[in-house]
C-alpha cells in the first residue's frame, strides 16, 4: 500500500507543477497560442477517450466482469461530471468582463478548476488502487488534458486582472487540491472493500464526459478543412498513444 500512496502522491504533485506552464506563454501572441492549443485539445480528447476505453474499462471488466453495475457506475461518472459543471455554470458570472466583473469571473474559474482537480485526484487514486501501471497510464492522460487547460486558466486569471506572478501561484495552489482527491480515494480504498469496482468505471465515465462534452465541442468551432483534418489526426494520435502504452506495459 505504501507504493500506491507514493506513486499516487508523486503523480498528482508532478501534474500540479504543470500549472506553471503559463510561464512559457509570456512571449507567445494570443492568436498563435490559440491556434496551437486547439491541436493539443484534439490530442488530449483522444488520450482521454483512449484511457477510458483502452485502460480503465477493460481493467475493471477483467477483474469484475461487465455486468449492469459497471455500466451504471460509468453513467454515474458522466452524470456526476455533468452535475458539477452545471453547478459551476449556474454560479458563473456571465456578464461582460468589465472592471466591476473581472474578479468574480476569475474567482469562479478558480472554484471550477479546484473541483475538477479534486475529481482528477480521485481518478488517479482509484487507478493506482487497481494497479501501478493503470495509475501511470491515467496520470499520463490527465497530464495531456491539463496542459491546455492550465494555459487557458492562466489566461483567464490574467484577463481577470491578476498579475502574472499571482496568477501562477494561484494556479499552482488550486492544482494541489488534486492531492485531497487522491487521499479521499486511497482512504476509501483502505476502509471499503471493492471500492475500485465503483471508482474505476466512475472515473472512466468522468473522462468520457470531459472529452465528449468539454473538448469535442471546442474542436467543432473550427471549420477550416485543413485545420479540421489536423485536429482529426491529433485526436487519432492521442488514442494511439494510449494503445501504445498497452504494449509498453
Amino acid at each position: 500500500m505504501f507504493q500506491v500512496w507514493f506513486y499516487s502522491l508523486a503523480s498528482v504533485f508532478i501534474i500540479s507543477l504543470i500549472s506553471f506552464i503559463g510561464i512559457l506563454t509570456f512571449s507567445i501572441k494570443a492568436d498563435k497560442l490559440k491556434s496551437f492549443l486547439i491541436y493539443f485539445l484534439s490530442f488530449s480528447a483522444g488520450a482521454l477517450f483512449g484511457d477510458a476505453f483502452i485502460h480503465l474499462i477493460p481493467e475493471i471488466v477483467a477483474e469484475a466482469g461487465f455486468g449492469l453495475n459497471i455500466s451504471i457506475y460509468i453513467i454515474l461518472g458522466i452524470v456526476f461530471s455533468f452535475t458539477i459543471e452545471k453547478v459551476i455554470h449556474w454560479n458563473h458570472c456571465h456578464l461582460p468582463i468589465t472592471k466591476t466583473h473581472v474578479h468574480p469571473f476569475s474567482i469562479m474559474n478558480l472554484v471550477g478548476d479546484g473541483v475538477h482537480n479534486l475529481i482528477d485526484g480521485i481518478i488517479i487514486g482509484a487507478s493506482y488502487l487497481m494497479s501501478i501501471p493503470l495509475g501511470i497510464y491515467t496520470s499520463i492522460a490527465i497530464v495531456l488534458h491539463e496542459i491546455p487547460q492550465e494555459i487557458g486558466d492562466f489566461g483567464v486569471l490574467l484577463h481577470g486582472g491578476f498579475t502574472k506572478s499571482k496568477a501562477l501561484i494561484l494556479n499552482f495552489l488550486i492544482a494541489l487540491i488534486s492531492i485531497v482527491g487522491v487521499v479521499i480515494a486511497l482512504v476509501l480504498g483502505s476502509y471499503i472493500d471493492g471500492i475500485t469496482i465503483f471508482l474505476v468505471p466512475f472515473a472512466a465515465g468522468s473522462f468520457i464526459y470531459i472529452a465528449g462534452s468539454d473538448l469535442i465541442p471546442e474542436l467543432h468551432k473550427e471549420c477550416e478543412t485543413s485545420r479540421s483534418l489536423m485536429q482529426l489526426l491529433m485526436f487519432i494520435f492521442g488514442v494511439l498513444v494510449m494503445v501504445g502504452l498497452v504494449f509498453l506495459g
